[in-house]
């Protein structure tokens, strides 16, 4: 695959990614909109919460994760 090749290979894949990301809003937008913040609240308390503690338990210090992240920002310009 040359290099024309794979740039076009992952544009479709960001934009199946971006169509993805789209549709799961939408998603939650629905759910919002059809269940009161008495019964959203707790379940999204319970998701953050989970995905802090997973983030504290990766082992990555904040440096190594703004490189990473300084790093895929490059990669998409």
């Amino acid at each position: 695959m040359n290099d024309s090749n794979e740039r076009e290979a992952l544009a479709e894949k960001r934009e199946r990614n971006r169509e993805r990301r789209i549709e799961a809003v939408k998603r939650w937008v629905a759910y919002i909109e059809e269940n009161p913040p008495e019964t959203r609240g707790p379940q999204q308390n319970k998701l953050v919460n989970a995905q802090l503690q997973s983030a504290r338990e990766s082992g990555l210090n904040a440096e190594h994760y703004l490189r990473v992240r300084k790093s895929g920002e490059d990669d998409r310009r």
